[in-house]
């Protein structure tokens, strides 16, 4: 592993600590890619940032490992953002070139306010976005926003699958008329993020939204459950950030009657270290997930065997290898080694370092097939798809789990979709033609 910066105590600080000789300034290794780690390891939301970049940081340790990317090695900086969307602007002008003088070529905020504080540099900068399940929906239009992507799925697919579920568990969307939805969310533009596709769906299936916010950190919300009490809600979307605000949810629901197998938890909240310091009270929520969690994936075995047996893993504790936060971690990663390897090819750099315009045509073709996911060790982890030009936005689909009070019990048995992809995509390009017309963008023609 050749990392080439270690966080300083300092939340914005980067220094470099090099694993190889010195490098004279502005002069790259044709055979390292330098990659960009925001990381938010402090703070209320660093049981999701330790677990995510933890899996980036040991999938990318586990290419080195096993002969690079076609022989390109691959070194990383990180930065802390505190998942505060200022400091991840500031992250992403620190680690935009590096030591070596390489320009970073992808950038993952894991947060929807620090991807929509930077989204308009991306296209400048010539950098790639990758908002792996999150972030700013409409740029699954590849049309309007060309350095931008969702793969992995957005939320506007994930609430239509929620409420699908919903639908189901009430005996059909038939049954849903005159059902009343509480969206409680914390107050960012993460959490109001889902509310034009459910606001859309709630109207066609005449479904009673109402929309209760929780000022960040989201550590004291009485008040929105004592309102909830009072609404008496047939079902709770709750779109919280940070195991601390996660926890409260089941916890002040539990205080409040309300019951947990009427709670639906967005991907970003539905994980071990979120349900656990709940304890009893978690017993029984839903979660979504784009990414299933487990240790038998022969690639989680793999880095297990490869990066921890050798004493080089990321994480403190091993044995959270194999987590939601982890595995969705590693799924991001693999997704840029993939792109690395597409441009190469695409480009004829085998076995050289890439640009940032070639990254992107390299992410752009990305195809995860079932026999490429079997290859890669991931059948089951993740759903197949694939990108265009046109569509940036992934599978759109996502494993219903639920919580037994250890674990989660896998509810769905397959990744399922939004009951109607079409309308989806509908909005997803309204959406980004109106914001393109507003800010003189242009639409680019698909093939």
């Amino acid at each position: 592993m050749r990392p080439m910066f270690q966080r300083a105590a300092s939340a914005l600080l980067v220094t470099a600590a090099l694993a190889a000789a010195p490098i004279a300034p502005g002069i790259a290794l044709a055979e390292e890619q330098y990659m960009a780690v925001p990381s938010s390891r402090v703070g209320p939301y660093s049981a999701m940032g330790t677990g995510y970049y933890g899996g980036i940081i040991d999938y990318m340790t586990y290419v080195n490992k096993t002969g690079g990317v076609n022989g390109v090695q691959l070194t990383w900086a990180e930065c802390e953002t505190e998942y505060n969307a200022a400091r991840t602007v500031e992250c992403y002008q620190r680690l935009l070139t590096g030591p070596n003088g390489q320009k970073m070529v992808v950038f993952d905020t894991l947060g929807t306010p620090g991807a929509y504080a930077v989204i308009n540099r991306m296209a400048e900068d010539e950098v790639v976005l990758a908002q792996f399940g999150y972030g700013r929906t409409d740029a699954a239009d590849g049309r309007v926003w060309s350095w931008v992507f969702n793969a992995a799925g957005h939320y506007w697919s994930q609430i239509a699958v929620k409420m699908n579920f919903m639908a189901q568990v009430e005996g059909g969307v038939e049954n849903m008329r005159g059902k009343k939805i509480v969206h409680l969310h914390i107050d960012s533009a993460y959490g109001r993020e889902p509310l034009p596709a459910m606001r859309q769906i709630a109207e066609d299936w005449g479904v009673n939204l109402v929309e209760i916010s929780i000022p960040p950190p989201g550590l004291e919300q009485k008040s929105q459950w004592l309102q909830i009490r009072r609404e008496r809600p047939d079902w709770v979307t709750f779109w919280g950030a940070g195991s601390g605000m996660n926890a409260t949810g089941m916890t002040e629901a539990a205080r409040v009657g309300f019951p947990r197998d009427r709670m639906m938890y967005v991907t970003f909240g539905g994980a071990e270290e979120d349900m656990v310091p709940a304890g009893d009270a978690a017993v029984g929520t839903y979660v979504v997930a784009n990414v299933v969690p487990g240790k038998d994936f022969p690639l989680v075995q793999q880095i297990n065997e490869v990066v921890y047996g050798a004493g080089a893993g990321n994480l403190a504790n091993p044995e959270r290898v194999g987590t939601v936060y982890w595995n969705r971690g590693v799924a991001a990663a693999v997704m840029w080694v993939e792109a690395l390897k597409n441009a190469q090819a695409i480009h004829g750099k085998d076995g050289q370092a890439v640009t940032g315009p070639e990254f992107r045509d390299g992410y752009e073709a990305l195809d995860f097939t079932e026999e490429k996911l079997a290859e890669l060790g991931m059948t089951g982890m993740i759903a197949p798809f694939k990108l265009s030009c046109e569509k940036h936005d992934g599978s759109g689909r996502f494993k219903i789990m639920q919580w037994n009070g250890e674990k989660f019990d896998i509810i769905s048995d397959d990744f399922v979709a939004a009951p109607d992809e079409g309308f989806i995509r509908g909005l997803v390009e309204a959406s980004a033609e109106k914001f393109a017309s507003e800010n003189g963008m242009t639409v680019r023609d698909c093939p």
